[in-house]
Parts: structure tokens; sequence; C-alpha cells
């Protein structure tokens, strides 16, 4: 069972990896991105609450983007295992990680992280920003910003996972199918 969390700032490929790692190994791919998407969508119980602090410009608290996680794990119980995107993204959200994980005799297997420069960043999203409608992809001051907290809020948790040997860097510039073969190097490694 490999248990995978997948970081990189934004535009370091983490969702095109994703998709690659999903294919060839079976893994279930969660987003907490997709995850709000859904619970908000369909207006369940936790969606409601998410939307609620939302709505007032309030960070939503941790008990709730747990709360989706645990839903979503238990209605796919992939015996494979999981890739995460964007969570944890503090140390506390680690630990409850490592809780509900325990709860199914498994653990984070590994935590991979992409390594790219923040020049290369910049670049990477003032391009998708052309196509992807996000104006916070069009705005170089705006990117250094999101790459600054980025670093400060997962550092932490990069930390936290290197205590058990489980934390790698990769390298994330290069052809798509190299990058993924480093990936793939670390996941086979263990």
């Amino acid at each position: 069972m490999i248990n995978l969390i997948l970081f990189g700032p934004p535009g370091s490929g983490k969702g095109t990896q994703a998709q690659t790692i999903v294919s060839k190994f079976g893994l279930t791919h969660i987003s907490t991105g997709d995850l709000f998407r859904y619970e908000i969508g369909n207006k369940t119980p936790l969606g409601m609450k998410a939307q609620a602090f939302m709505d007032k410009g309030e960070l939503v608290p941790d008990s709730v983007t747990i709360g989706m996680l645990e839903n979503k794990m238990n209605q796919s119980k992939n015996e494979n295992g999981y890739i995460l995107d964007g969570f944890p993204r503090t140390i506390a959200q680690a630990e409850a990680l490592d809780e509900i994980l325990k709860k199914r005799d498994t653990q984070v297997t590994h935590l991979i992280a992409l390594d790219v420069d923040d020049n290369e960043i910049v670049k990477r999203l003032l391009e998708r920003g052309k196509t992807s409608g996000r104006p916070d992809d069009r705005n170089e001051e705006v990117i250094r910003k999101r790459i600054v907290e980025y670093k400060a809020k997962t550092s932490p948790v990069y930390d936290y996972y290197v205590k058990s040997g489980q934390s790698k860097k990769v390298d994330g510039i290069g052809a798509l199918e190299d990058i993924f073969n480093r990936i793939y190097d670390v996941l086979k490694a263990d």
C-alpha cells in the first residue's frame, strides 16, 4: 500500500504528476480543492459548515477539512492507497492524517516534494494564466506571495515527515516523463 503526500508550490506540476501516479499505481487521488467543491456543491453537512465559514471570509477549521478527508477515504477504501494533494498543510493536519490512517492499520508511506525554483514557478503560472482564467495566475506579485506562503506553511510538514524518513525531494524540472521517473524511483525504492 502506498499513501503518498504530493507536495510542491503552485505550478510545480502536482496535478499533472498525480494523474500519472494514479494510473500507474491505482491510487485514489484526494485533492482538498476537489473535496471542498464536492461537499459544498452537494450541500452535505460538512459542505454547509465549510460554506458558512467561507461566507464570513474565515478559514475553514481543520476539523471540517479532516472530516471531509475521512469521508472520502471511507467511500473509496482503496487497497492500493491514496495520493493526497493539498493536504496536510499544517502539523495539526499531519497528526490528524496519521490518526486516520492508524485506524486503518496503515500510515503515510511517502511525502514527495516537487522541487522547482521560484523563477520557474512564476514562468509556469504566468503561462498557465493565459488559459486558466485564474487571476492569481496572471499577476507575478500575487504568484510570489503564494510561493512565500507555501514555503512558510508547508516546510514544517515536510520536516515533520523527515523525522520518520518519509520526506524526499524530487527535481520537478524537466520533461514530464523524467519527473515521473524520479517519483517512481522513490516510490519503488521503499
